[in-house]
């Protein structure tokens, strides 16, 4: 029997940009829910959820952090019906560690998206939202810092709108912005709320400060209400005839337009001076699915590829998603993973259907962040951590050995930046080579491989910062000291044209040789249309078990392309003749002819270089526009849009930029503003490099 009614159970994100609030929402939750005794602060290094030394000195999240808190929504009395149990994982904002909002956006049902009052939705804002509608999470807002200088409701509200979704409905008004904020009014009930005591954490239910406020108010709510009532005929019947709706009846339809991702609540507040966060710990508990309120999560069957799905049911055969390892320094390799279906019981053995190993389930917890919490068992639709997993990576499902299903599986961007890395000493090359593997497979975005010319080793991550974290962990986590060379830009070949090639592998010595002897064609794939192969032999003339050599001799060949060395991406390859002998024809021989018709099909296709291309925003004093719109314009930047972030008189420039043309930006930006400017920067896509400067990076020169 589950340990809690699953209905009350919440699994929710929080996410967001760099610099929004998310953590400092978290420890908010986490001290009015009795996790922590003590408001930890992001800028005193104190908070739970970012417990890594790099994260307290940095003040950003790197790893996102899994919590199980309780609440009580405000008013109601502590008891087993009115108790809720919340997972939450607090996300980075930061670019470079956006697979930890990917993989936690996988497997949570629904999340709460945090926003600077000041800035309202950021470029990182919009990645995540576009993340979350690609797993169609349920989602409610927070606009968070209203008690900065420079906050506006109305704006970040427009902001939303705008640039993220026209379903997004205001569930508060705030009474005051900047320092004057101290209250909200809940519109759908009509009540005002002060922020009372020493931390404004106490809320204290009050009189409507002036009619004006409350004239303000009541136009908000009839809004409020027609936007509600939209999605219900009968309620929308109603209320056209001037019937009253109860408050019960529009949460109940809220509560269905959220979960249907129809409409999205919108709650306000700041997070570091106590204000707002209780409302939306009952907006989550209000609007936010539990694991019944969302479909039957769907895999296939590893035995014949049929669809299978699974009901969120303690009943139902046991299946688990890993989304996320992780090396804890105390008790090793973590393996966290949510449960969809059934119940897991420490002791016992699992399948791994993406690798068909079984695995033996040591001890199970619960995790508050680094802080842990034995458990027996887990059930439908709880988040735990499991110890020592030998074969299970980010993504693998788990499962019912007798009921086996695989789950979707979580798809990563690919790197966009490498560097050369060495150890220091000779003691170090065997722990960096452990260490490397180790980080590896906490992250899915990084990669390492070896320089087969140079024998040198190779890292690639999606930023500068990635990087850097990667190689801090190595020396503090591993004890292991590394020298980096420059960061290199991970640069692509594609081809643009058709083209035929033959390749023929004849070896003979004084028994049997080798004989392999194919015709492929290549073709382009659109942008990101990645690599397909296809087989066309008909009649036999290359027998069917040399079939898959060649196709392996193809995929080992794009890993080298025929303009600098760089992967081939982006092409279509079909094998369409060939022929074979009887005799000397071999799996080996196959592959090597597929490889080499591979590299000069690819030559006469036209090949060109692809680079990375950047979505940038600049953000600086207006006075400074003129030398920041002419260095990005030197950097073959091109500007997209320019808007005004009143009433400071900032300016936000908008642009595509070379990735390649971005390393040291931040110290340029900074001298151009007198140390006043900062920018965001997030990969975009894959576009060709001009030839002038294809030409120098072939020489090597860039």
């Amino acid at each position: 029997m589950s340990d809690f009614p699953i209905e009350k159970i919440r699994n929710i994100g929080i996410i967001a940009h760099i610099d929004a609030g998310k953590t400092t929402v978290t420890e908010r939750v986490l001290f009015y829910t009795g996790v922590s005794h003590k408001i930890g602060e992001v800028h005193e290094g104190e908070t739970v959820t970012d417990w890594m030394e790099q994260e307290r000195e940095r003040g950003i999240t790197i790893t996102a952090a899994a919590v199980t808190s309780y609440w009580v929504p405000i008013g109601m009395t502590k008891s087993k019906d009115t108790e809720h149990r919340i997972n939450i994982i607090d996300t980075p904002g930061h670019i470079d560690f956006t697979v930890e909002v990917k993989r936690s956006l996988r497997v949570l049902d629904g999340a709460v998206v945090v926003f600077d009052g000041v800035a309202g939705v950021e470029p990182q804002s919009e990645t995540n939202w576009r993340y979350a509608d690609e797993y169609g999470v349920p989602r409610i807002c927070f606009i968070n810092k209203l008690d900065r200088l420079g906050a506006s409701f109305e704006r970040s509200f427009i902001s939303i709108l705008e640039r993220l979704t026209p379903n997004a409905i205001r569930m508060q008004i705030p009474d005051g912005e900047e320092n004057q904020f101290q209250g909200v009014i809940n519109l759908l009930e009509m009540k005002y709320f002060k922020f009372e005591g020493e931390l404004g954490e106490r809320v204290v239910e009050a009189e409507i400060p002036s009619e004006e406020f409350r004239k303000h108010a009541e136009a908000a709510r009839a809004e409020l209400v027609e936007k509600i009532v939209e999605h219900n005929d009968e309620a929308m019947a109603e209320y056209l005839e001037g019937k009253e709706i109860s408050i019960e009846r529009l949460k109940q339809i809220l509560r269905k337009a959220t979960i249907d991702n129809k409409l999205v609540p919108v709650f306000v507040g700041s997070a570091l001076r106590n204000k707002g966060v209780q409302f939306v710990l009952d907006g989550v508990v209000d609007y936010l699915p539990s694991p019944i309120d969302k479909s039957a999560v769907r895999g296939i069957d590893p035995k014949n590829g049929n669809e299978l799905s699974r009901e969120p049911s303690d009943d139902a055969p046991f299946a688990a998603l890993a989304f996320k390892v992780a090396t804890d320094p105390f008790v090793g390799q973590l393996t966290f993973f949510r449960v969809y279906s059934g119940v897991l019981n420490a002791g016992s053995y699992v399948l791994n259907s993406s690798t068909g190993n079984q695995e033996r389930i040591g001890r199970i917890l619960r995790m508050r962040a680094n802080d842990r919490e034995d458990i027996k068992e887990v059930y439908a639709g709880g988040i735990a951590a499991t110890v020592g997993l030998k074969a299970t990576k980010t993504g693998d499902t788990l499962c019912d050995p007798n009921n086996p299903i695989i789950l979707e599986k979580i798809i990563f961007p690919e790197p966009v930046i490498s560097l050369r890395i060495e150890p220091k000493t000779k003691a170090d090359q065997e722990k960096m080579s452990l260490a490397l593997k180790k980080l590896s497979d906490e992250d899915p975005t990084f990669r390492i491989k070896t320089d087969e010319e140079t024998a040198e080793t190779i890292i690639s991550g999606m930023g500068e910062l990635h990087l850097e974290i990667i190689v801090d962990r190595m020396k503090r986590e591993f004890n292991v000291g590394a020298n980096v060379g420059r960061p290199q830009v991970a640069y692509k070949e594609t081809v643009r044209e058709t083209a035929q090639a033959e390749g023929k592998y004849i070896r003979q010595s004084g028994g049997r040789g080798q004989y392999g002897h194919v015709w492929l064609r290549v073709e382009p794939q659109g942008r990101g249309g990645g690599f397909e192969f296809v087989d066309a032999i008909k009649s036999g003339v290359i027998p069917q078990e040399f079939i898959p050599a060649a196709e392996k001799g193809v995929r080992e060949a794009l890993d080298k392309g025929v303009i600098a060395g760089y992967p081939l991406v982006d092409l279509k390859v079909t094998l369409y003749d060939g022929t074979y002998h009887e005799v000397d024809s071999s799996e080996i021989a196959f592959k090597i002819a597929a490889a080499m018709a591979l590299q000069e099909a690819a030559k006469r296709a036209k090949p060109v270089l692809l680079e990375p291309i950047m979505k940038v925003e600049v953000i600086i004093p207006d006075k400074f526009l003129g030398e920041t719109t002419g260095d990005l314009n030197s950097r073959r930047g091109r500007i997209e849009q320019m808007s005004d972030r009143s009433p400071l008189n900032l300016k936000v420039i908008d642009a595509k930029v070379p990735l390649s043309e971005m390393f040291g930006y931040a110290t340029t930006i900074r001298s151009l503003s007198e140390g006043r400017g900062t920018y965001n920067m997030e990969f975009d896509h894959y576009e060709e490099v001009p030839q002038n400067v294809a030409n120098l990076i072939i020489e090597g020169k860039k």
